[in-house]
Order: C-alpha cells, then sequence, then structure tokens
C-alpha cells in the first residue's frame, strides 16, 4: 500500500500492482465515468474478484458541470474529486498508461514498459480532444476572446469572455466536424452566455451565432423543434455546414470551411469578440493505432452487446468505443450495465447474457437559460425514450435543478458506485 495526500482531499490508500509481472481477471483501461462504473459493479455483484484498473490522473472529473462551471454558476472546483477517493474499494489501481495491446496474448504494454496480463479486458479510455487540428486554436485558448468550456484549466476564462462582452460585440460558438462528447455542449454554454447578455441588457446588441459544421441544429426532430423558439429568443444567427478551420488569435479572426454536398465549396472569415471553441475529438492514438481499433479507429465493439467483434473478451464502453449512440454521460450509465452482465455471464455460462443489450440510449440535458433546460432522450434510431410522464420538450425549472443539483450526487454516490 501507499498513501496518496492532496490538497483536494483526505490521505487515501492505494494499492498498486507487481511491476512487469502483474495479472488480473478484469482489467480495466481508462479511470473515467465508464472505467470507475464498471468496476463498482464487478465488485459489487461478484464480491471477491480481481479488478484492476491503468489510469495515470490524480484527478477525476465530473465533466457535466462544466457548463455551469463556464457559465458562473458555479465554482469550477466542485466537479473535481481525487481518483483514489473514486477508485472502488479493492481496486487495484494501476498509475500508469497503456501504449499497446496485445489481444492475442491477453495482454497491454505500459508506458512505463511493464506489461500486465488478464483474463478479461474493458476498454474505458473516453475520447481524445486535438486542440491541435484547428490551426491557431491551442496557441489563443485562454487570451484573445478565445475560450471553451471543453478545458478546465481555461474555464474560468469562458465566464471572463462572457461577461467581457460590449454592445456591439460579437460571439462564436463553434461545433467541429468530428464526433464529440456531449453533442448538447456548444449551444448550452451559448444558451447561458445569451441569457447573461440579457440580463445584462445589451443581447439586441450582441451578434450570436452559431457556427456549426452540421447541417442541422440537433440530431433529433423533436429537439431541434422545441429549440426554434429558443433559438429566436436570444437572436442566435445559425451558420450551418460551417467548420473551424484555423484561428488568429491576434487579429480575432476566425476561418471556417463552408460545406455543400459533403465538400468545402468556400472558406470565409469571421471577425469575433468571443469565440467558444468545440474542439475536434477523435479516439485516443493508443487505440487509433491498436488491434482493437475499427477503420476510423475506434474500438470495434458490437452496438449492442459491447463485445469486441474480433476478441470476444474484450469489450468497451463510453466514448472511445464504436456505437453510434450520443457520446454522453448517460449512455454509459446504460452501457455499463450491459458489459458487467455479459463480463459477468461470459465468466460464468461462456456466453452472453442474451436479455442485455444497449439500444442506443444518450441523454441531453440542454441548458436553455437560467433556469430552464429541456430533456432530450433518444436511442440509436433518434426516437425519444423519456423518463418522464411529461413533456420533455417543454423548458423547465425542475429540469434544470435535476442537472445542477441532483445529478452531480448521483454521478458521485450512484453511478461511481455501482448503483445507478
Amino acid at each position: 500500500m501507499e498513501t496518496v495526500h492532496t490538497k483536494l482531499g483526505k490521505d487515501v490508500e492505494v494499492k498498486t500492482a507487481n511491476p512487469f509481472t502483474a495479472h488480473h481477471k478484469f482489467l480495466i483501461v481508462g479511470g473515467g465515468s465508464g472505467g470507475i462504473t464498471v468496476a463498482a459493479q464487478l465488485l459489487r455483484k461478484l464480491r471477491k474478484t480481481d479488478v484492476a484498473i491503468i489510469e495515470p490522473s490524480e484527478v477525476h472529473y465530473y465533466q457535466p458541470m462544466w457548463t455551469f462551471n463556464g457559465g458562473g454558476v458555479l465554482k469550477k472546483e466542485r466537479s473535481q474529486r481525487l481518483m483514489g477517493n473514486v477508485m472502488p474499494k479493492n481496486t487495484v489501481w494501476i498509475k500508469d498508461r497503456v501504449v499497446s495491446f496485445y489481444p492475442e496474448k491477453n495482454m497491454v504494454k505500459m508506458a512505463s514498459g511493464d506489461f500486465v496480463s488478464y483474463e478479461y479486458l474493458i476498454v474505458a479510455p473516453g475520447i481524445q480532444l486535438d486542440w491541435d487540428a484547428v490551426p491557431g486554436l491551442a496557441e489563443s485558448l485562454g487570451k484573445n476572446g478565445v475560450s471553451s468550456i471543453y478545458c478546465y484549466r481555461h474555464i474560468d476564462y469562458v465566464h471572463h469572455s462572457i461577461n467581457a462582452m460590449k454592445p456591439g460585440g460579437r460571439a462564436l460558438f463553434t461545433q467541429p466536424i468530428t464526433k464529440f462528447k456531449c453533442g448538447g455542449a456548444p449551444m448550452k454554454i451559448m444558451y447561458l452566455s445569451s441569457d447573461i447578455w440579457r440580463k445584462k441588457g445589451i443581447l439586441q446588441d450582441v451578434d450570436v451565432q452559431f457556427t456549426s459544421a452540421g447541417s442541422v441544429i440537433f440530431g433529433v426532430k423533436e429537439v431541434a423543434e422545441a429549440l426554434k423558439p429558443v433559438i429566436a429568443r436570444y437572436g442566435v444567427k445559425p451558420k450551418l455546414l460551417h467548420n473551424l478551420k484555423e484561428v488568429r488569435g491576434e487579429e480575432k479572426i476566425a476561418v471556417y470551411d463552408v460545406y455543400r454536398d459533403g465538400k468545402v465549396v468556400d472558406e470565409v472569415e469571421i471577425e469575433y469578440d468571443m469565440l467558444h471553441v468545440t474542439p475536434p475529438q477523435s479516439a485516443p492514438d493508443f487505440i487509433k493505432k491498436s488491434p482493437l481499433a475499427d477503420a476510423e479507429g475506434w474500438v470495434d465493439v458490437h452496438k449492442h452487446t459491447l463485445q469486441h467483434n474480433t476478441y470476444p473478451n474484450i469489450f468497451s464502453l463510453g466514448d472511445a468505443g464504436s456505437t453510434p449512440n450520443a457520446k454522453t454521460g448517460a449512455a454509459i450509465r446504460k452501457q455499463s450495465r450491459v458489459v458487467t452482465g455479459n463480463l459477468i455471464s461470459l465468466m460464468n455460462k461462456g456466453e452472453l447474457d442474451t436479455s442485455l443489450s444497449y439500444d442506443g440510449y444518450g441523454s441531453c440535458p440542454l441548458i436553455t437559460g437560467f433556469g430552464k433546460l429541456i430533456l432530450a432522450e433518444f436511442d440509436y434510431d433518434q426516437k425519444l425514450t423519456n423518463s418522464f410522464p411529461i413533456n420533455q420538450m417543454k423548458e423547465r425549472a425542475s429540469m434544470y435543478y435535476m442537472k445542477k443539483d441532483l445529478l452531480p450526487v448521483m454521478y458521485w454516490e450512484g453511478m461511481l458506485k455501482g448503483r445507478a
């Protein structure tokens, strides 16, 4: 055992793996939402078993809170806890990162050069933020009016940029052409910003533009319709099929490729005072180059069972998987039950549990202003899968406070402890 101390919380004892020779029944890659949740569920259901998580980070973040942090509703420090404090009891925490997979030998190699073998592998490393894919973005982030709620370090600058807006200014909110986590986040911070400017009495003098590489405001028709009056209320100007390609921070110019029929047909430059960027995202590089990846670099799994399509003792959940669902924390909550149940069935019976199937569920609590939220829940077929017997396409204060106050508690005390 070793004792870890940090100002973020109490001292914690962490079990560490024996270097090089380590072997575990269940090996989990990633100590994010998916990895911690599956570990907790396995330990609750099997009581005495051997679970290890490979995760280099000392801090675990509840990222759905970052919209509220950027909007000045909550302090960003509330979104973090020590990794040691969220690791389920009796989990072996291997403080390292995976660099290579050897699925034919049931082994992974870590950055330290050590190898770990396994009986069952769960891959949940999350998604990669490709800040450098847009020239000028990484260098400008946190200054020159460029901000993002996708970067914990610069979340305070999001709120600073919102408050720095003056009448006659222009605010651009981007959405990339790639897949990205939390599909509603680019709009949520835009609506909160607009509501702040409304309260200040300057909204009518601010040019708010939603520059999205997508062809629609939202992929689910009913949700897109519900957002139309919100967009009208704030005077937002949607610029669809616009993909951010460069940031000229010193000049405060954003450069976009304009698409038509899947092809770039033009390039436009737009001056800004505030530029909120949702960065391009992709599968982590160590996944892309591995034998676990599909043609696009994601972990190649069956979209209903979450079992790898080539290696039956490997499963994946969360943002790194190839499943064509919205990449949200709520999706992970549903996926974790399927992964855990199928792992236990495979271990005990040699086959998957046919009663378990992930239907592509995703949830997007769309904050549309202070005290207002539209709760969008949907499946693979983009059909609504409402949890409540009410019209969830209506803006509600109750849903807003559920996201702000209740969901974080459910996450820390329920999901990460294997109860939700």
